[in-house]
């Protein structure tokens, strides 16, 4: 890997994130960065992007799955995995329904690890180009009026410049000249 990925583990079990800083090393082309709840998470994503999220599912305040709502709300194309020792069947079906990648049970082995982040990484690489393909979709939906508006608008520039070139002299004289008549006003009105 040329460039180091970046995966983002928030679990209240500072166990959890050794293990992953340990497993997913820079050797690997990983850089993990681990916070304890969601509303730190939160905050990470907004100052930074991450390839890949994992989550655990029970913490306190926030659940994971509401954070991976939120993820995939902000930014869709980013993996969300969940990592839990509560598997049951209504969580997994609430972390499907929240776009979540990969549900993943403890206890977390080393090949898990490993194995489950380069699956949600595969993921996002078809995700990507998805992503490119809707931002130009949003980009054409712009107003046609406005298109129309900027179109026109580049078109004309040069025209307009060379018309405030044309006129410049002519504006210059007619000042100049209106000065002028004023000033041999005040003159003639000077000399009565």
């Amino acid at each position: 890997m040329s460039a180091l990925r970046k995966v983002l583990v928030v679990d209240d079990d500072a166990v959890v994130g050794k293990s992953f800083n340990r497993v997913l090393s820079e050797k690997k082309g990983y850089v993990v960065t681990t916070v304890e709840n969601a509303h730190e998470a939160l905050k990470q994503i907004r100052e930074q992007s991450f390839d890949v999220v994992f989550t655990d599912i029970k913490m306190p305040g926030m659940d994971g799955v509401e954070l991976a709502e939120r993820v995939k709300a902000s930014q869709p194309w980013t993996p969300v995995v969940i990592i839990t020792g509560y598997g049951t069947t209504e969580n997994e079906a609430r972390a499907k329904a929240a776009g979540v990648s990969e549900f993943v049970r403890k206890p977390l082995s080393p090949e898990m690890i490993e194995q489950s982040a380069e699956h949600a990484l595969q993921g996002a690489a078809q995700v990507e180009p998805e992503r490119v393909v809707e931002e130009v979709v949003q980009a054409a939906a712009q107003p046609q009026e406005s298109r129309i508006k900027n179109i026109a608008l580049f078109l004309a520039a040069p025209f307009i410049g060379l018309a405030y070139a044309v006129m410049l002299p002519f504006v210059g004289m007619v000042m100049l000249a209106r000065i002028g008549g004023q000033a041999l006003m005040k003159k003639k009105a000077a000399k009565e």
